[in-house]
């Protein structure tokens, strides 16, 4: 019997309840966000802010948003804004989500959530006393495909776990003045990339009870590749992180009785193929393509906000934190240091 795929328990974006959003940090990642949110959800953005208001102004002019604002803080106390999208560099994330959630806004803040796990810690417990919604945008977590391998590892489809692979490389020119070589951003690999394969393994295997993990820096002394093993009773997982080259960005889970790939990018809507002992399955990735699978976390979190929730059930906020703690070390073993570390 050709073995099949159990069916997705996410929810429909379009089903979401309706909410006013607050951009926080007009630029790519926003741009992509308020596209998907747009075109897949009944989200409304209603204000942008940046320290600049030209630049806010534009964005606003660009994708039809009502009010633009030349200030966060002016961002977050507007009364119409119900929750803040944080998408400015990790570096900035704790201050700039704290300012929300001092506002008593809700939250989904960029992945990395913060440059290292004391900030995370910080900004949870300021979350958790304000008694407002804090979630890391780490969308993949939010997408059809991956509840679809929770089913099968819950299921146990796949037998026991032993192996779980996942890269992900982009080729930068060195370029001293771009935020992923600046150490002053949390600039580097790992934060910006190596931080989907992480939280990957993190999904599948839990925290790892032991982190090996090399790498070489760039002249500015950033982490520029890193390999690493984490490994979690009999199971491991091997990760790469690269800022030199374009990798392939797939990623699997393989068991004592089958195994999953999840093609590349594996961290946006991709194909599934499913091998087991009674054959061979693919499943097609949603068609909602590329960044507009944004849509999901958008989505969810507005459920999660009109529900009464503080915290989302598909990524704790102590898992966030874990998973920093898990990129401090590596950081630590690579031999890199942010300033004020």
């Amino acid at each position: 019997m050709t073995p099949v795929f159990p069916p997705a328990r996410t929810p429909n974006p379009l089903d979401a309840p309706p909410l006013r959003w607050g951009v926080l940090a007009p630029g790519r990642i926003a741009a992509a966000f308020v596209t998907a949110v747009s075109r897949y959800t009944r989200q409304r953005v209603v204000a942008v802010g940046s320290r600049s208001l030209d630049r806010a102004s534009a964005f606003a002019a660009e994708h039809g948003i009502d009010r633009a604002v030349g200030s966060y803080q002016e961002l977050v106390d507007d009364p119409a804004v119900d929750v803040v999208y944080v998408a400015s560099p990790h570096s900035e994330h704790a201050a700039q989500a704290g300012l929300a959630v001092a506002a008593g806004k809700h939250v989904l803040v960029e992945k990395a959530f913060t440059r290292n796990a004391a900030q995370a810690r910080h900004l949870v417990a300021a979350a958790r006393a304000a008694g407002v919604l804090a979630v890391e945008a780490m969308w993949t977590r939010f997408l059809t495909q991956t509840d679809v391998l929770a089913r099968l590892l819950a299921d146990g489809v796949l037998g026991e776990v032993t192996t779980v692979l996942a890269d992900h490389g982009q080729h930068f020119a060195p370029d001293p003045q771009s935020r992923l070589f600046a150490p002053e951003l949390a600039g580097g690999a790992l934060l910006d990339l190596g931080i989907y394969p992480i939280s990957f393994a993190s999904f599948v295997l839990g925290a790892p009870d032991s982190v090996v993990a090399t790498g070489s820096r760039t002249a500015t002394g950033v982490d520029a590749q890193v390999s690493m093993t984490l490994s979690t009773g009999t199971a491991q997982a091997c990760l790469n992180t690269t800022l030199l080259a374009a990798t392939p960005t797939t990623a699997s889970v393989s068991g004592t009785a089958g195994s999953v790939e999840i093609t590349g990018p594996f961290y946006a809507p991709a194909s599934m193929i499913l091998t087991t002992a009674d054959g061979r399955a693919v499943r097609e990735p949603d068609p909602v393509a590329g960044h507009l699978g944004l849509c999901f976390e958008a989505a969810h979190v507005a459920q999660l906000i009109a529900d009464g929730a503080t915290e989302s059930p598909l990524l704790p906020l102590d898992e966030t934190v874990r998973i920093l703690e898990t990129v401090d070390e590596i950081r630590r073993q690579v031999g890199v240091r942010y300033p004020g570390e």
